[in-house]
């Protein structure tokens, strides 16, 4: 070793290849896959839980409701610790709490600790959601869109590689036997996965990326300066549209079936026949899944805004289609699957919307606090049932659906876009005022 270079201090920085920050993008996609089944693979257990306790399947689902609202409007915190401690702790503790929460579902005999352990479990599965979509904002500046849809991709997508295992193990051994082992299981996963990660805010100057032609802020805005900024709350206001407008078109989806009359009846595409309401809900997996790195994709060609118009559009014309045209079991089949893969770009294109506009330095805490959208409208989601009770059939369900999804194309063209576009030409603007003070300072001082 060279006396001049003791082993006590701080090596150099590495020049890293392009190729390094795909790996750690991977590494993020299977540790979404890890915690996938906490949300996905949870109607699996339901009915066993409540044959062996005889607990009512709405008190049930009350522990799938905490998780979500625990997993959602947490993950601002945890995206604030990731963005200060790196994202390796975060998703190691992330990991741990995801196999906790599921070893207690495990031993859970009341419903008060059925509630608890789904509140430790969707801690740790927004802390690994908050970090790896985060972490992919940073590694790939270039690539928001597609690095985004790609992670999203991999929470929607890992449920379907551990679904049938968790079914057998379920009738075999019981549900207990799956929640103990499964969640063991993905939580040491997650752990490991999780000392292979690096902090980008570090690495990333050592890391080539290639130049994009899509407006992006050149400036880092800490969460506490993005909640004033009225541009955050117009992407919010979307988020919540048309993730709300999506939610009760689509979470509704068996008793539209039902009230359709075509639940039952068969489909058959392409050689594969399957009543109507099956074939749905497989493709809508498939499509749910496609869609988030496909518009990602799209959105780093043409722009965000472009893609929000195209894709709510879309989204806005489908919801229609369900509802005038969903009496027959095929064009029900389709239309649910276009409705879905109009809808899960969200996923992709508001966190990486927020990165260009607020900087790659805080992503993770301002991706998280835009993310706590989607909690804010599964709260607007029982409005559903509601408004079908209170009119005696779907179609105010499916207007309301079609307005929200209509506005919020019209608010990406004709609102996001030009109002985004000024705040980053008015920032721009000003570090340059700035800089030209700091060198006139700089050089009266000499």
């Amino acid at each position: 070793m060279n006396p001049q270079f003791p082993a006590s201090q701080a090596t150099p920085d590495i020049a890293r290849g392009p190729m390094f920050r795909w790996g750690q993008l991977l590494i993020g996609i299977v540790c979404m896959a890890m915690i996938a089944n906490l949300q996905y693979g949870w109607t699996l257990f339901v009915n066993p839980i409540a044959d062996k306790y005889g607990w009512s399947r709405a008190a049930i689902q009350i522990a799938f409701t905490i998780f979500v609202l625990t997993e959602t409007w947490l993950v601002p915190v945890e995206g604030y610790l990731v963005d200060k401690f790196g994202p390796r702790p975060v998703v190691l503790g992330g990991g741990a709490l995801c196999g906790i929460g599921w070893v207690m579902n495990s031993y859970a005999d009341s419903l008060t600790l059925l509630y608890f352990a789904a509140a430790v479990s969707g801690v740790g599965a927004g802390a690994v959601y908050g970090t790896c979509v985060g972490n992919a904002l940073k590694w790939f500046p270039d690539r928001r869109g597609l690095a985004a849809g790609m992670t999203a991709a991999g929470f929607g997508a890992g449920s379907a590689l551990t679904i049938l295992p968790i079914t057998a193990m379920i009738k075999s051994q019981g549900y207990e036997a799956a929640f103990f082992y499964f969640g063991i299981g993905q939580g040491i996963a997650t752990m490991l996965l999780a000392l292979c990660l690096l902090d980008p805010n570090k690495v990333m100057k050592t890391v080539k990326t290639m130049a994009t032609n899509l407006q992006q802020s050149r400036r880092d805005y800490a969460p506490t300066e993005v909640v004033r900024k009225p541009v955050f709350w117009v992407m919010y206001l979307m988020f919540v549209m048309v993730a709300a407008g999506g939610l009760m078109a689509t979470a509704q989806l068996a008793p539209i079936a039902k009230d359709f009359k075509i639940a039952d009846v068969p489909v058959s595409i392409m050689g594969l026949a399957l009543p109507a309401l099956t074939f749905a809900m497989a493709i809508d997996r498939v499509l749910n899944g496609l869609t988030r790195p496909f518009f990602g994709w799209v959105s780093d060609k043409i722009g965000r805004e472009q893609t929000m118009f195209f894709a709510f559009t879309i989204e806005t014309i489908s919801i229609l289609g369900l509802y005038h045209m969903g009496h027959n079991p095929l064009a029900f089949v389709l239309f649910t699957g276009l409705v879905f893969f109009a809808w899960g770009e969200i996923y992709s294109l508001f966190p990486s919307t927020c990165a260009d506009t607020f900087g790659s330095k805080f992503a993770a805490s301002n991706a998280g606090m835009l993310y706590t959208a989607k909690g804010t409208a599964s709260l607007l989601v029982p409005l559903s049932s509601v408004l079908v009770t209170s009119s005696g059939s779907w179609e105010t369900v499916f207007t309301v659906a079609a307005v929200m999804n209509a506005v919020a194309a019209l608010m990406a063209w004709f609102v996001l876009r030009p109002m985004r576009r000024k705040f980053i030409d008015q920032a721009r603007a000003a570090a340059e005022v700035q800089q030209t003070k700091d060198g006139k300072s700089f050089a009266g001082a000499a």
